[in-house]
């Protein structure tokens, strides 16, 4: 992954973060009839027709394109619960509604993989983006008040993409500031390789001794 392959960077790709999010849970309504199905993330099923249960998104988004079954859309994708978030967001100029960390990839795969699930599915989505904007607005306005004096940045209920949006700027900024007023204190790559190792006196050293001493998820779908 790409965060962790760079620790410079420190930062996911979208798609990243959207893998991440398909082992949220998702309520499905199945048309067929299928034996659980056990798998090393968990044991998901049976499936009977027209009983609900709950399954990772990822399962949910392959069953549903395999024509097997409906996903139902969680709680908070309904336009008047959006619509009461929207105008929390906005009365709310410093703080951030509570929401679940993974709406933003949740609501993306339900967009693109199960629209036709989705009661009043436009308005969902532009109540959704007009969220977004509200709530980047916001972490655009805070992060201004970003200083030398800053000493670390608090952002409560940012949602899993927002912080990886945010994160690698909030962090080279901090570096910048500390850099400028405290050189000393931010260890330079060119010099690092060049400085000897410092051995503290731990008094006597003793030698320690050395001792060598599944079938495919598709074939079942």
């Amino acid at each position: 992954m790409a965060g962790q392959s760079d620790p410079h960077l420190s930062i996911f790709s979208a798609e990243e973060v959207e893998f991440i999010a398909e082992d949220e849970m998702m309520e499905i309504v199945p048309n067929m009839k299928m034996d659980p199905l056990n798998l090393i993330c968990g044991d998901f099923g049976p499936f009977r027709p027209q009983i609900a249960t709950e399954v990772p998104l990822w399962l949910a988004v392959a069953l549903k394109k395999r024509g097997k079954c409906t996903i139902r859309p969680p709680q908070w994708m309904s336009v008047e619960k959006l619509t009461q978030i929207l105008e929390a967001e906005r009365e709310s100029p410093r703080e951030f509604h509570p929401l679940p960390f993974h709406y933003v990839e949740i609501s993306r795969l339900l967009f693109d993989h199960a629209r036709d699930d989705i009661p009043d599915v436009y308005m969902v989505r532009s109540l959704i983006e007009d969220i977004r904007d509200v709530r980047f607005h916001k972490v655009e306005t805070g992060l201004e008040t970003i200083s030398a004096r800053t000493h670390a940045v608090k952002l409560k209920n940012l949602s899993a993409m927002e912080v990886n949006i945010v994160r690698p700027f909030i962090v080279r900024a901090l570096q910048a500031f500390y850099k400028h007023d405290s050189p000393q204190m931010i260890p330079q790559p060119d010099t690092i390789g060049n400085r000897p190792p410092q051995v503290a006196d731990r008094g006597p050293r003793v030698r320690a001794k050395s001792h060598m001493p599944l079938g495919t998820l598709a074939d079942t779908l």
